[in-house]
This record gives structure tokens, sequence and C-alpha cells, in this order.
């Protein structure tokens, strides 16, 4: 039995949830102002709704058209333990929901009171758990502010790991799980959930085992594995080793997507991923794709494009952590709270390498020049910074371009771009263009409601026909890939897309393919796994 323990690997549908107070984890969850705003007005909202009325939310999940709403996929003999979650928040979250009321009197105070003089003295009125916290200023409108010194809130009671914790299951039946932002995971008889902060490191010694085999009965204790689990835990694992990973060892560049906006970059000397969502092996599936195994043992560089949960998703980050050496993200704007610090975030979760790059700056590797560029729109108007699209320059003269979910409102901007780094060979596109309202993901950050007019009208929206025809007459690439769609099966928990031929998305970025093939472009709108060489 001995030899045998240390001969197990981790099966590769082996799934982990990230979990805050048992809600799915993103990066919002995780900035400590960000987090209490979204309690407040999320997660207290939705459960308080689902106590009072399970009927409706039961029947609401049924209705495709209300995928993505703010209903809970649990029917009625859940009430009960939602109520006691509903409790226990309010107990254990006390101080953060004390922190979303000082925020909101805090802004109203500044609203109400602010008339353009001096505001020195206005530090006397800042409510007391925020003071130390906050620097109020004006823009040059003599519109009053605040930025949030988020480092200090990390470094508070108001960051506390206690409420982090993973949940670990097989999944081997089909892709479907409930919507990430309106329902908590529950426990399940096939789930195990265990209390372990994001940063531990025996997350990273758990996923190494699904290419290194380990010793189970060490790993089992390290995960302090409860006694009525272990029959369930012992399912995790195989002596059977996966198939090796064979790097591209070309003269040029090999791309792999992996579906949404992840695409492996490779070249003989190093591997880049953007924006990691990977799907899972070792079950029947209907759409072919690349997964986690299908990852080199060491990626050089991860690439996030921008904040928001279909591009930062922890679920992959966690399991590949032991595989990244640096992860590359866009500076935020430093205190606004729609825009919370990404360096900040990876760092207090357990990623120890990682790298801010400015607009029009570049990082120089071996035989590539990786620049980040203007990410226009898509954050619904709001004043987000922390956002970028990346231009890859190989040194064999391969140019790639990434503009993911860039809403390309104003082509003057990407003529000025073009004029600093020419045209490209490759661009990816993101074309989801109808997207989803502000309310929808910023909603609870909001100190006022908008109208509904209003809140429809500023979208979490890609190119349309007109801007994506735009990036391409100004970039004039050999190929383009239609990307970021959020159109595979295992993106729907996170999406809450699901697609019809009449939807705007496919309408345009149909008529935008058909328009590339007209000019002899190589075009086409990526699904599933596609693998692409170039010399």
């Amino acid at each position: 039995m001995e030899e045998l323990d240390n001969k197990h690997y981790l099966k590769l549908n082996v799934i982990i949830e990230p979990l805050v107070d048992l809600w799915y984890a993103w990066s919002h969850l995780i900035s400590p102002a960000t987090a209490a705003m979204n309690i407040k007005k999320r997660h207290l909202r939705i459960m308080n709704s689902y106590i009072k009325n399970s009927k409706t939310h039961s029947m609401a999940v049924k209705n495709p058209k209300m995928l993505g709403g703010p209903f809970m996929d649990y029917q009625k003999e859940r009430v009960e333990e939602i109520s006691r979650l509903y409790d226990d928040t309010l107990q254990k979250r006390k101080h953060l929901l004390e922190l979303d009321e000082a925020l909101r009197e805090l802004n109203q105070v500044l609203q109400d009171e602010i008339k353009g003089f001096s505001l020195n003295k206005m530090y006397d009125k800042v409510p007391e758990i925020l003071k130390g916290y906050v620097e109020l200023y004006y823009d040059l409108n003599n519109n009053v502010n605040y930025r949030l010194l988020e480092p200090l809130l990390y470094h508070s009671k108001y960051y506390d790991e206690s409420c982090q914790s993973i949940a670990l299951q097989l999944i081997d039946a089909d892709d479907s799980r409930s919507f990430v932002l309106s329902t908590p995971r529950l426990p399940e008889d096939h789930v195990i959930h265990l209390e372990i902060p994001f940063k531990s490191e025996v997350i990273d010694e758990l996923f190494k085992m699904k290419k290194v085999p380990g010793n189970y009965e060490r790993i089992k204790n390290l995960l302090n594995i409860p006694a009525e689990k272990e029959q369930y835990f012992k399912q995790f694992f195989t002596t059977e080793k996966p198939s090796e990973f064979k790097a591209y060892d070309g003269p040029g560049v090999r791309t792999r997507y992996f579906g949404h906006a992840c695409v492996l970059v490779e070249t003989k000397k190093m591997s880049i991923l953007v924006d990691p969502v990977v799907s899972y092996d070792g079950y029947e599936t209907d759409v072919n794709r690349y997964t986690i195994n299908d990852l080199p043992e060491e990626i050089d560089y991860v690439l996030i494009t921008h904040n928001h949960q279909d591009h930062i998703l922890l679920e992959t980050l966690l399991q590949l952590r032991h595989r990244i050496k640096t992860i590359i993200v866009p500076s935020s704007s430093k205190g606004n709270l729609q825009d919370p610090d990404l360096k900040l975030m990876f760092k207090k979760i357990g990623f120890n390498q990682v790298i801010e790059l400015h607009e029009l700056e570049s990082i120089e590797m071996e035989n590539c020049t990786i620049t980040g560029l203007p990410f226009l729109g898509e954050h619904a108007d709001l004043d987000v910074r922390s956002k970028l699209c990346y231009h890859f320059c190989l040194h064999n003269g391969i140019r790639l371009l990434f503009v993911a979910d860039s809403c390309n409102i104003e082509p003057k901007i990407y003529e000025k771009v073009k004029e600093i780094i020419g045209e490209v060979d490759v661009l990816f596109l993101g074309m989801e263009c109808e997207g989803a309202p502000l309310s929808w993901l910023y909603g609870p950050l909001m100190h006022e409601k908008l109208d509904r007019d209003k809140d429809l009208s500023r979208r979490l929206a890609g190119s349309d026909y007109d801007q994506g025809i735009a990036f391409i007459d100004i970039f004039n690439p050999k190929d383009v890939f239609v990307y970021a769609m959020g159109m595979e099966p295992w993106l729907v928990f996170i999406s809450s897309i699901k697609y019809t031929d009449e939807s705007k998305a496919i309408v345009e970025s149909n008529k935008l393919l058909d328009e590339c093939i007209s000019r002899g472009i190589v075009a086409e709108r990526l699904f599933g796994e596609k693998t692409i060489e170039y010399l």
C-alpha cells in the first residue's frame, strides 16, 4: 500500500471552487470595500428574497430568459439553510456591513456639504471607522470624491481570511453549475468543503498531483479531510498517469484557444497564457476542448486583460498557481471603489510575482515584446483603469493583438496606437456586443440606483460589427479570430450566456466574418478549441 500511496495522481476532473462565506469567489469579494458592498447589496438581498419566496426563485431559474438574474438555484427545502447563512452573515460580517454603511455615509456627506472650499476640515466628518483609510479630493471640475487607501484596508480587520474556503468535487456528468453571482454553495453529499484560505500552499500541493504523483495519506492529512468524507475523497485519485504535454518546439509561434478569451501562446523558449479560464478533462463531452492537462508544466507569464469574473477565474488560477512564474496585470486607478487593485489582490491570495503594466508600456522577453495598449469601453462608462489590450511582437516578425472585450467606441485612439506599433498579423477580437447592463455587475457599488433606461444604455459590451471592422481597417490583419463570446458550455456558470441564431452577438459577428472573408482575410469565430501555428 505504501508504494501505491506514493503513486497517486489527482484526477483531471477534480474541480475547486474558491468561496467567500460560501459564495463563489471573484475579485470583488477579495478587496475589502467591494466585498462589503457586495455582501450588503447582493448576497443579503438575494438570500432575503429567497427566504421570503423560494418558489419564485425555483421557477425563475428554469426560464432561460432569467439566466444570470438574482435568483437562487435551490428548491424550497434549502430555505432553512439559507436562513442560517443569512444570520451567520449578519453576525460574522458585522464589521464589513458597518464598512458598507460608512462608505455610503461618506459619499452622502461629500455630496451634500462640499461646495468647492478647502477639504481640510472635512476629515472631521469622515465616519470614524473610515478615518485613516481615505483621502478626499476634487477633480478639476471641482467635483468632490474620495480614494481608498486599499493597502491599509488589506492590513485591517476588514480583510478576514476566515471567510475563505474551498469546495472540491468531481465533475463527471456535464458542465452545468449554478450561476456564481446568485447562488451560494451549500453543503452537498458530492462536495467537500474545507476551511482553507486561498493563499494556502496545500492547494498547490493538491493540484501538483494532477501531473506529479504524490502520497494519498499525506495530502489527506494536509487537507484535514473529515472522516465522513474520506470515501468520497478517495475517488479523487488514480494511479493512472495522465498524458504528457507536448511543448511547441518549432521556429515560429503556436497559439491554442482554450475557450472564451483564454489563449496559450508558445514559442520554443516561452509560454504565455492570456485570461486563464480552462475546462476539465476526464469526462464525456460533446464539445472538443483543451484542458489544464494541455498546459505546460511551467507557464512563464499569465496576462490578465481586465477585472471581470470571466477573465479572472480564481478557480483556474489557484489550480495553476504552482506552475505560473509571473502574472501581468493592468495597473488600476489606485483607490477608486469600482477599480480594486489587482496586484494587491493577487499578492494577498498567494501569487508572489505580479507585475503591473501601463498603457504603451512594454515587457521585453527573450524572443518577444509584449506591450499594453488602451482598452476602451466595456465597463459601462465607469472610471476603470485596470484594463489592457496586449500586443505581441515576436522577434521573428509575427505580431498578435488581443483586444478582448475592448469596445472600439473611438477609433481615433487606435489609429494613433497603430502609428506606434504598426499593422498586425493576427487579431483576436471580442464581440459579446450586447452585454449586461451596468447594474448587473457594478450595481452593489452604486450609491444611487440608476433609472432603468440609463442602466440599459450603459452595458458591459465588446465590439459590434462597425467597431470590429474599424479595428480591421486600422490594423489590417491577415487573420481575424472572434473570441471572448462566452459560448462554451463550461462557461455558462460564470457568464450566464446562451445564444440563439438571432442573438445580436451572433448576427454581428457573422456579418463581420463574412466581410473579412470577402476581403481575403482568414476569419473564424472560435469555439471549443483551436490550434494555429505561424512560422
